[in-house]
């Protein structure tokens, strides 16, 4: 089965650019581009997609009130925030409205397609550079303080540091020299100990609570 892409962007090339970057992946189809989030609602619900691509600044209903919306109506759909600039507080917005993942607009186009790939396998694709300003975020914080409280293991702990950095699944594993399939199953783990259903609620949640 296809992955199922709709693409929220009021600039209508970049529409058009990100419908045939997708419809030229075998494994994905954009089913849907949409000018705004003004009727974001109906829009998810008559293209039922798998993931969202979603503009940050758009006139009118702008993409993290867009991003809400989603999550709460349609919490298993993913969504990939992008943007043009590096703003801290819009990061930061996103991940605690429940981003899946967040992109620079100027992104190479094909680390775009693996991060949309990358977030359905359950991981929290972002930016290099988006990824380094979350990192130092949580260094600011004392290392391991209260993760203990949700009784995770050694293992799970750094494993949820390095879902912090930007690390996909595939990455996490490399490192570890575990299988995907273990890395996965360790991270199901840790949604369920901290209440959460994706890495980014989780990185979110370890900021909110300064466990790190």
């Amino acid at each position: 089965m296809k992955i199922r892409v709709i693409v929220f962007d009021d600039n209508k090339a970049r529409q058009e650019a990100l419908r045939l970057l997708i419809d030229s992946s075998s494994d994905m189809e954009c089913v849907g581009t949409f000018d705004n989030c003004k009727q974001v609602i109906k829009d998810v619900t008559t293209t039922n997609p798998h993931v969202v691509l979603m503009d940050i600044d758009m006139p009118g209903v702008n993409g993290i009130e867009g991003l809400k919306l989603i999550h709460k109506q349609f919490p298993d759909v993913l969504i990939i925030m992008q943007t043009v600039f590096e703003d801290d507080d819009k990061i930061f917005d996103a991940v605690h409205a429940g981003a899946n993942g967040y992109f620079l607009k100027k992104t190479p186009p094909q680390r775009l397609i693996d991060g949309i790939r990358d977030v359905t396998e359950g991981g929290a694709p972002m930016t290099a550079t988006v990824a380094r300003k979350v990192l130092e975020m949580f260094q600011k914080q004392p290392l391991h303080k209260g993760v203990k409280d949700f009784d995770l293991t050694q293992r799970e702990i750094d494993i949820l540091g390095m879902l912090m950095k930007g690390l996909s699944y595939k990455m996490i594993a490399e490192q570890c020299s575990i299988s995907y399939n273990t890395v996965n199953s360790h991270c199901k783990n840790i949604y369920e100990k901290l209440h959460v259903h994706s890495a980014t609620e989780a990185v979110a949640k370890v900021r909110n609570h300064s466990l790190f």
